[in-house]
């Protein structure tokens, strides 16, 4: 999960400042001409404990300046790769550094608009490589067959064992009318896809009347334009609407703020989650909004790519006694991440946070457990909205939902 608009102050150019100086100071003085001894002594520790060794890396770039086979070194490369490696040793599969390009493709998709070919990814829990947890109704993967459930093997020849799903997913995207191919596993089977990227907006809240008096309300991902689109739907189906079902399957998280609004939809009084950062009491964020919906009878779908957000939302219903949960375990996700810009271009995306369900109560790894547990036979037996014509007689986890609700 990540949180919007916190990070972009003064802490995010400074903690690059360290560093970008460092490598501009290791580069100077090895100008053309100037001899260097490889052999040089160790560097001396720091003085100050848990310091970083800075004299270590100038000893490894001017090693590297002077030893290495090639001599046109590209110092932009190097220092993107320090700063990596650097962010890497956190070993931490949720920090990591986004390049310039990177940074800006994953601004777009904040704002519901890229280009790529429309798949969402959650990390994978046996691979070790990336999983489509989702696929954006009409896209390019559609289209090409990509179903959720598939094992992304590498993307333009490149491995993704221990890629992290959201850099992954910003490696996919690029130009509109390019190519990318994907190396994919279904099953036992593997498999690659050449797929040309297109600009997709991304749909993310969509809802239908099931009959009965029951609104159905899918939310495919948490992102800037998620409040408003949710809010606009819930109203739109309110006056006819005697129960919900909320459906966030496969939804890989997003922005805590649509997750909070979302939330504020259904409850109208309390707290909606604990946020804790490393030093400090936990922060209680309260309930807001315009608790819409704050008591009609709802219920809420879940499986193991609900991740982050979306966990975070379907925990704090249940907590407040506002809705039953089906489905199966959920994915087991609560750090937040925030985007700290750097200086010169690209960011650092660092867990900075951790959310924790009203009353203190953490998912990390265990996830939420549904309070009806159903399974389902298969991804091409969920309901899906985008084509209502194909009706939901197969989604046995919808149908209970449904089940459920006319009890009430």
């Amino acid at each position: 999960m990540r949180m919007a608009g916190l990070f972009n102050r003064r802490a995010g150019p400074l903690l690059v400042a360290g560093l970008a100086g460092l490598l501009a100071g290791a580069v100077a003085g090895l100008g053309a001409g100037h001899a260097l001894d490889v052999r040089q002594p160790t560097p001396r520790p720091s003085a100050q404990a848990g310091a970083l060794n800075t004299a270590r890396l100038d000893q490894a770039l001017a090693v590297i300046k002077a030893a290495y086979y090639k001599p046109n070194l590209d110092y932009r490369k190097l220092a993107e790769g320090s700063v990596r490696g650097m962010v890497a040793s956190l070993g931490d599969p949720y920090s990591y550094y986004l390049s310039p390009d990177q940074y800006h493709r994953l601004q777009q998709q904040d704002n519901a608009l890229y280009s790529g070919i429309g798949i969402y990814l959650n990390a994978g829990a046996c691979s070790g490589h990336p999983v489509v947890s989702g696929i954006v109704p009409g896209s390019p993967a559609e289209q090409r067959g990509i179903k959720t459930g598939d094992v992304l093997l590498s993307i333009d020849g490149t491995s993704t064992s221990s890629l992290p799903a959201d850099r992954a997913a910003t490696d996919i995207r690029g130009p509109s009318g390019t190519s990318v191919q994907l190396g994919l596993r279904r099953g036992h089977q593997t498999f690659r896809v050449k797929l040309i990227r297109a600009s997709i907006t991304v749909p993310t809240v969509r809802s239908a009347d099931l009959g009965g008096g029951t609104l159905y309300l899918r939310v495919y991902e948490f992102d800037a334009s998620t409040a408003s689109n949710f809010h606009a739907r819930l109203e739109q189906g309110l006056p006819t609407a005697r129960g919900i079902v909320l459906d966030l399957r496969d939804n890989p998280g997003g922005l805590i703020e649509g997750a909070a609004s979302v939330i504020g939809e259904f409850v109208s009084s309390g707290v909606a989650l604990e946020l804790r950062d490393r030093s400090g009491p936990p922060a209680e964020i309260r309930v807001s909004g315009s608790h819409a919906a704050a008591s009609i009878p709802l219920v809420v779908l879940v499986n193991s790519n609900t991740a982050s957000a979306a966990e975070l939302v379907a925990g704090s219903l249940a907590a407040h006694g506002r809705a039953r949960l089906v489905g199966t375990a959920t994915f087991g996700k609560d750090s937040v991440q925030g985007d700290l810009p750097l200086a010169g271009g690209g960011a650092l995306h660092l867990t900075v946070q951790r959310w924790f369900l009203p009353g203190g109560r953490s998912v990390n790894e265990a996830g939420l457990k549904p309070d009806v547990e159903v399974p389902l036979r298969g991804t091409e037996d969920m309901f899906n909205v985008a084509h209502l014509g194909r009706g939901h007689g197969l989604d046995a986890q919808l149908n209970r939902a449904l089940a459920l609700l006319d009890r009430r």
